[in-house]
């Protein structure tokens, strides 16, 4: 049976700013865009979650729940890093390390470079040498699985340490809400929820045939996962499913020639990360958000792979035409490559993460 960790940094990008910063340590920090322009929260310190502060949510939102709010810009080159320092210890325990971001990763230490049999034994001394090398601290969840682990990791945040060993799975996962079951978004959760499904208890509950009527081909997934089971494993070399930007203007963008010049410097850019990596793509896709917060996305894929920045940016104005770009202000755009391989005609890489627009350590 594996052994896996879930470790998570603790209010990664606000907690490396209180470091670094002592006059704002215990107080209430956003890392994050300009409040007066259309800035949102990265991060935010557990002082200002006790106000509502989130990451995501606007930072003018964030300044009216907690008006002593500290708006810091956040300093990427910084917190990469620092996690480069927090990947380098989890790669000296064990070479089966599975970035999720810059602050969170899978472990498998079922062996570990210090022989040691108890997983928990391992996460405090990863915890330890953490907090010697960063001065951070991070919350490791301990399990039989990933989806177990994650979900440990979270439970007594911050500075914590959760162990859900195998003869306790089936008591953990019973009262877990629907919404912690790995691939359940908001609207499957509120539909499963519509049929009287709240907890994984109620899942379990009911036959594969009622499930899929509900959610289609994620039946049998969700159903072992409400029984704790998760046989996916830790993968230390996960291609990258995309790559590309996106930005959030601080004045909409009404004429077609801005939108469309946005639009081809991004493409240029994907390009150009293909380039680097010497791959090609087959899927452009294109984001809009107009003023209103409606939000598109347009794809394009062809048989062939291509990283020739021309095509791309062709393709993506091409995308562009099926919008109302130009018609609508837009306060935000986007354009990713899909669908890699290493020649024109190769088949496509496996997919199994993304990370857009910054690379995983």
């Amino acid at each position: 049976m594996r052994k896996v960790l879930h470790i998570d940094m603790d209010a990664f990008y606000a907690s490396v700013e209180q470091r670094d910063n002592p006059a704002i340590r215990g107080k209430p920090v956003a890392v994050g865009g300009d409040p007066r322009g259309r800035g949102v929260v990265c991060a935010a310190s557990y002082e200002a979650r006790r106000y509502g502060v989130r990451s995501a949510i606007p930072m003018s939102r964030a300044i009216r729940l907690c008006p002593g709010l500290i708006v810091v810009r956040p300093d990427f080159s910084k917190y990469r890093a620092v996690s480069q320092q927090v990947f380098a210890i989890y790669r000296a325990v064990t070479p089966l390390v599975e970035p999720l971001s810059l602050d969170e990763a899978y472990l498998d230490v079922t062996s570990n470079a210090w022989n040691e049999p108890l997983a928990v034994t391992v996460a405090r001394r990863i915890k330890a040498q953490i907090l010697d090398a960063t001065g951070l601290t991070a919350s490791a969840g301990v399990a039989p699985n990933k989806f177990l682990a994650k979900i440990a990791s979270g439970w007594k945040k911050p500075d914590g340490l959760t162990v859900v060993p195998p003869e306790r799975v089936d008591a953990f996962v019973q009262n877990l809400p629907v919404d912690a079951l790995w691939g359940v978004g908001p609207k499957t959760a509120a539909r499963l929820r519509e049929h009287g499904l709240h907890t994984l208890a109620d899942v379990r509950a009911r036959s594969l045939h009622d499930l899929q009527r509900l959610v289609g081909n994620l039946a049998e997934w969700l159903l072992a996962l409400s029984h704790g089971h998760d046989d996916r494993p830790v993968e230390p070399n996960r291609p990258t499913k995309q790559s590309g930007s996106e930005s959030t203007y601080p004045e909409d963008l009404t004429k077609l020639a801005d939108i469309q010049r946005e639009v081809d410097e991004m493409a240029r850019d994907a390009a150009a990360w293909l380039e680097r990596r010497q791959l090609f793509a087959r899927t452009v896709v294109l984001k809009v958000r107009y003023s209103d917060f409606t939000t598109v996305t347009r794809s394009h894929s062809t048989r062939t792979a291509t990283r020739d920045a021309d095509e791309l940016s062709a393709r993506a104005f091409a995308l562009l035409d099926r919008t109302e770009a130009g018609r609508r202000p837009v306060r935000l755009l986007g354009v990713s490559v899909h669908g890699f391989s290493d020649s024109p005609q190769a088949p496509a890489v496996r997919d199994t993460a993304a990370r857009l627009p910054f690379d995983t350590p």
